[in-house]
């Protein structure tokens, strides 16, 4: 037998021994390494990381959607100073007419959408302006104001269920925490202006050789 045959038997009782050779019932000793890796990992719940104490000071809710589930921020503690309400108690169209007080926000204009494609009222319930509707007049929670925006944009609303559009607070370790729609953008205007690019500094490019 030459040398090459006799290490090949080595190698291999080696392995064996190593795979098929314990059978000890002490804790934590496994019939083979495979056995020792099913075991381990039955229980295995991912990383011990967490992003809880970064956002132990966030008003949060959880929500569920197509099978993510995950925290937001609380929308409607945020209405500080009046119940939406307590000014608008009557049809907008009333409201509007002379006699009723500050204009307040009427001077708001919407930069969305053509405007012979949606108005106010295309998102806010005309009978409780404390709710926000569907297109099919269904009433959303000003919580869960994603659900109007959806409607419309879909890919996107997609894409931020599964993680990939939008923002995270504070971290990616579990539990997911993420910002809303409304959280980044200006739902009367969406779109971020232009900006110019940061200016290439010649000086610090010119250190670096």
């Amino acid at each position: 037998m030459n040398r090459q045959s006799i290490l090949s038997i080595f190698v291999f009782a080696v392995l064996f021994s190593v795979v098929f050779t314990s059978c000890k019932k002490e804790e934590h000793q496994y019939h083979s390494i495979i056995d020792k890796i099913e075991a381990e990992s039955k229980n295995y719940q991912g990383t011990n990381i967490s992003s809880e104490q970064f956002i132990s000071e966030i008003e949060m809710i959880e929500i569920s959607e197509d099978g993510h589930t995950f925290l937001i921020p609380e929308r409607k503690s945020q209405i500080k100073s009046y119940d939406c309400n307590e000014c608008h108690s009557k049809p907008i169209n009333e409201l509007k007419g002379k006699g009723h007080g500050q204009k307040a926000h009427w001077d708001l204009t919407l930069v969305h959408a053509d405007e012979k494609t949606m108005n106010c009222a295309t998102c806010h319930d005309e009978s409780n302006m404390n709710l926000l509707k569907s297109l099919t007049g269904a009433k959303i929670d000003f919580n869960n104001s994603y659900n109007s925006c959806s409607q419309c944009h879909s890919k996107q609303f997609n894409d931020w269920k599964g993680g990939a559009h939008g923002k995270r607070i504070k971290s990616w370790a579990p539990p997911r925490a993420s910002l809303t729609c409304v959280n980044c953008h200006n739902p009367h205007k969406p779109s971020f202006d232009s900006r110019w690019p940061v200016r290439f500094n010649t000086q610090t490019e010119e250190e670096r050789k």
